[in-house]
């Protein structure tokens, strides 16, 4: 009689994986039915090559130690040529009858004021120059 006891008080050590294999045959169905009612997205990726100009060499304005103010062409040359601020403006403006996408680059000498940076950018804003930038040298 012991003996038949403990054969009923005995844990269970298989597991049954019938209602799994169904919830598995289940989800099998869905995403065969649904994946092909599924539209993938379409992404345009930029072609290489579309670019027909190369880009412009910046419009150097130079604002040296004594305010003083300079031009460079990167894209003749790159001679520094001295100018006052109504020479600039003109100069600037001829250029840019040429090429109005050309940028115009600021750089100014350690020692000079910020304001004096912010003067001459506020006067190149003001002659509706649309690229304007801060050249920033490293050390």
């Amino acid at each position: 009689m012991s003996y038949s006891r403990r054969s009923e008080h005995r844990p269970m050590s298989q597991i049954n994986v019938v209602p799994y294999i169904d919830v598995m045959l289940v989800l099998l169905v869905i995403f065969m039915i649904t994946a092909p009612l599924m539209n993938p997205g379409q992404i345009d990726l930029p072609s290489v090559g579309k670019s027909l100009a190369p880009p412009v060499a910046p419009l150097e304005v130079i604002i040296k130690k004594d305010t003083t103010l300079a031009l460079r062409d990167h894209g003749k040359g790159g001679q520094e040529s001295p100018v006052s601020r109504d020479e600039l403006v003109a100069r600037l403006q001829q250029s840019l009858k040429k090429n109005p996408e050309q940028p115009v680059v600021i750089s100014a000498d350690k020692n000079v004021r910020y304001e004096e940076v912010i003067n001459v950018m506020d006067m190149l804003q003001q002659q509706h120059i649309k690229k304007i930038g801060l050249l920033a040298k490293g050390r």
